[in-house]
C-alpha cells in the first residue's frame, strides 16, 4: 500500500493494461490526471473530446485491447457522448475517464463551472458501465471494475466521472487481483446436437461477424476441415485472410451470394449481429438449417431463427463442433470460389475509376498494415468490401454508421501501432466534422497517410436525393483548397486526379515514415460507373 495522487493512479491503472497512450482534452477539473499521464506515459492532445473517444476506441481495436480518453466534465463529456455511442455499437473496449465538479457541490444544480444534470445518467445511456468515484479511498477499485466491464464480452465503453477535489487527494491503492468471470458455455447435449446437424451437412456456408475475431485458428480449420464458403459481416473482415479461396467476404446481399445462401444446407454463423445495412433490412434469406454461436445471449436467435443456438465463446465452441465436421459435396468448393470471383469482378466494374486507387492502395500497403475507414462513398461501396483485409486488428471503421470519426480512429490505430503504416479513407464532408484534428496529425507525426475523396459534399445523399428526389438539399457544401490547407498544417500533400496517378502516388505516401495528406479528385477522376445509393429503403420507392 502506498499513498499516491489521483493522476498516479491512473497511470498504475493503465500500466496494468497495457496501455502507454491517451488521447484526450485538458481541463481544470481533469488536470491532475492528464499532468501524470503526460510525465509517465504519453498524452495525445486531440482538438475535440469526440476524437479523444475515437482515438482511445481505434488503439484499443488495433492492438486488440483497452483504449483510455481523458475528458472534461459537463460539456466536454457530452462531447464525447457520439463516440461513445461507436463504441458501444462496436462492443469496444474503452475506459472512458471524465472530470467531474468538487465533491461538495456534486448535484447541487448551483451551475458550478463546467456542471451539467445528471452527468452520471447520461454517461450510463452511452456506456455499458458508468461510475462516480466516490472518495480517494475507493478511485482505484472503480477505476479497474471500469476495465474490466469494458473488457467484458460483448464490450463497450466504460465510464468512470472523478471529482476533481478527488484526483488531488492522496489516494490509498490495493491493487487487486484480477480474475475472470466465467465464461458461458453451451451444454453437452446442446453441442451434441449441433454437431449433427454439421456433420449432415454437404454444401455448407459460415459466416463471421466481430465476434469470431478471436475464434482465428478453429475458424480456418473448419474451413478447411468442410470446404464451406465464408461470408463475412464488415467486422468480421479479416478473421480468414481474405486472399484465401473460400472467403466470400461482405457480400451476403449481391445476388449471388444470396443465389449461394439459397442453395446451402446449412449456415453456421459465429458472432454476427445481422445488422440491417448488411441483411438489406433483414430481407436476406438465410437456411432454416442455422447454428448461431454467439457470446451475447441476447443476439441468438434476435434476428433471425436458429435450430441450434449456442450460448458462448466462439473459440471453445468451435473446437468442440470441429470433430463433427464433413468435407462438402465435390464440387461445392469450386462453386464457392466461383461466387468470390464473381462478386469481386462485378463491384469492380461497378466502381470504375476507383478500382485503381483500390489497387493501388493494396499493392502500397503491406499486409501488416491498418486501413481506417471514415463513412464515404469509397468506404461504403469498395473499402468495406474490395479492399482485401487479412487481419481483424487492421480493419478499423465506425460500425455505427457516423460520419467524421475515421481520423480521430486513424491517429488512435497509428500511435497504437507505430510499426506499421495506417491509410485511413476520408471524403471531405466527413473530413469537415473534425477538421481540427489535422492538428493532431502534424503535432504527433504518426506514420499515417490520410486520403480524402473529394466531391464538394455529401456523395451518398447526393445520389440519393438525385436518383429519388427532384431537388437537392443540404449536400453541396464549400470543400477548402486541400494543398494550402496541407501546407497550413505542415502536411505533405499529393493529388490523385487520373487512374494512372494512383499507384504512383499513394506508394511515395504509404512510403513515408510521417504524415500525409493525400486529395482524390474525383471531379477529374471521373464517376462511378453505377452511382452509389446506401443499403437503405425509402417509403413508397
Amino acid at each position: 500500500m502506498r499513498d499516491t495522487t489521483g493522476g498516479d493512479l491512473l497511470v498504475t491503472v493503465l500500466r496494468e493494461y497495457g496501455i502507454d497512450t491517451v488521447f484526450g482534452i485538458v481541463s481544470v477539473h481533469n488536470l491532475p490526471l492528464v499532468e501524470a499521464v503526460d510525465r509517465e506515459l504519453r498524452f495525445v492532445p486531440v482538438r475535440h473530446e469526440a476524437s479523444a473517444v475515437s482515438a482511445a476506441d481505434a488503439y484499443g481495436r488495433a492492438r486488440g485491447g483497452l483504449g483510455c480518453a481523458l475528458t472534461s466534465t459537463g460539456t466536454g463529456a457530452g462531447n464525447a457522448a457520439g463516440s461513445l455511442i461507436e463504441s458501444l455499437s462496436a462492443g469496444s473496449s474503452v475506459l472512458h475517464v471524465t472530470g467531474q465538479v468538487e465533491s461538495a457541490f456534486l448535484g447541487s444544480g448551483r451551475g458550478f463551472i463546467h456542471e451539467t444534470k445528471d452527468q452520471l445518467g447520461m454517461l450510463r445511456a452511452v456506456s455499458v458501465h458508468a461510475e462516480t468515484v466516490p472518495d480517494a479511498e475507493r478511485a482505484g477499485r472503480v477505476l479497474r471494475a471500469a476495465a474490466r466491464a469494458a473488457l467484458a464480452a460483448p464490450g463497450g465503453p466504460a465510464s468512470v466521472e472523478w471529482p476533481v477535489d478527488l484526483q488531488y487527494a492522496a489516494q490509498t491503492d490495493e491493487p487487486e487481483e484480477r480474475h475472470a468471470p466465467p465464461a458461458p458455455s453451451p451444454t453437452a447435449g446442446e453441442l451434441v446436437a449441433a454437431g449433427r446437424l454439421l456433420a449432415s451437412a454437404r454444401r455448407p456456408l459460415v459466416w463471421a461477424g466481430g465476434g469470431a475475431t478471436g475464434a482465428r485458428d478453429e475458424l480456418a480449420r473448419l474451413l478447411e476441415a468442410t470446404g464451406a464458403g465464408l461470408l463475412t459481416s464488415n467486422s468480421g473482415r479479416g478473421s480468414v485472410p481474405e486472399d484465401h479461396d473460400q472467403v466470400i467476404g461482405n457480400f451476403a446481399t449481391s445476388p449471388p451470394a444470396r443465389a449461394l445462401l439459397t442453395e446451402a444446407d446449412l449456415l453456421l454463423t459465429v458472432g454476427t449481429h445481422f445488422r440491417s445495412n448488411e441483411t438489406a433490412d433483414y430481407g436476406l434469406e438465410l437456411p432454416a438449417a442455422h447454428i448461431q454461436i454467439d457470446v451475447d445471449a441476447a443476439a441468438l436467435g434476435r434476428a433471425y431463427p436458429a435450430a441450434h443456438a449456442l450460448h458462448g465463446e466462439a473459440a471453445p465452441v468451435l473446437e468442440a463442433l470441429l470433430p463433427h465436421a464433413r468435407h462438402a459435396e465435390p464440387g461445392w468448393s469450386d462453386r464457392v470460389t466461383a461466387v468470390r470471383a464473381e462478386v469481386r469482378a462485378a463491384l469492380r466494374d461497378s466502381i470504375g475509376p476507383q478500382a485503381a486507387v483500390c489497387d493501388a492502395l493494396r499493392a502500397a500497403l503491406p499486409r501488416a498494415a491498418v486501413v481506417a475507414r471514415d463513412v464515404t462513398i469509397p468506404s461504403s461501396s469498395w473499402g468495406n468490401r474490395l479492399l482485401e483485409m487479412y487481419d481483424p486488428r487492421d480493419n478499423v471503421f465506425p460500425r455505427g454508421g457516423g460520419i467524421g470519426q475515421g481520423l480521430g480512429m486513424g491517429i488512435g490505430a497509428a500511435l497504437a501501432r507505430p510499426e506499421d503504416p495506417t491509410v485511413v479513407l476520408a471524403g471531405d464532408g466527413g473530413l469537415a466534422v473534425h477538421l481540427g484534428e489535422l492538428l493532431t496529425l502534424a503535432q504527433e507525426r504518426p506514420r499515417l497517410t490520410l486520403v480524402v475523396f473529394n466531391d464538394g459534399g455529401y456523395g451518398v445523399l447526393r445520389n440519393m436525393q438525385d436518383r429519388y428526389s427532384e431537388r437537392r438539399s443540404g449536400v453541396d457544401l464549400v470543400t477548402p483548397d486541400f494543398a494550402l490547407l496541407a501546407h497550413a498544417c505542415g502536411l505533405p500533400y499529393l493529388r490523385i486526379g487520373s487512374e494512372e496517378e494512383a499507384a504512383p502516388v499513394l506508394s511515395r505516401a504509404v512510403a513515408s515514415e510521417g504524415p500525409s495528406l493525400v486529395e482524390v479528385d474525383l471531379a477529374a477522376l471521373g464517376p462511378m460507373k453505377n452511382p452509389f445509393t446506401p443499403p437503405v429503403r425509402i417509403p413508397g420507392q
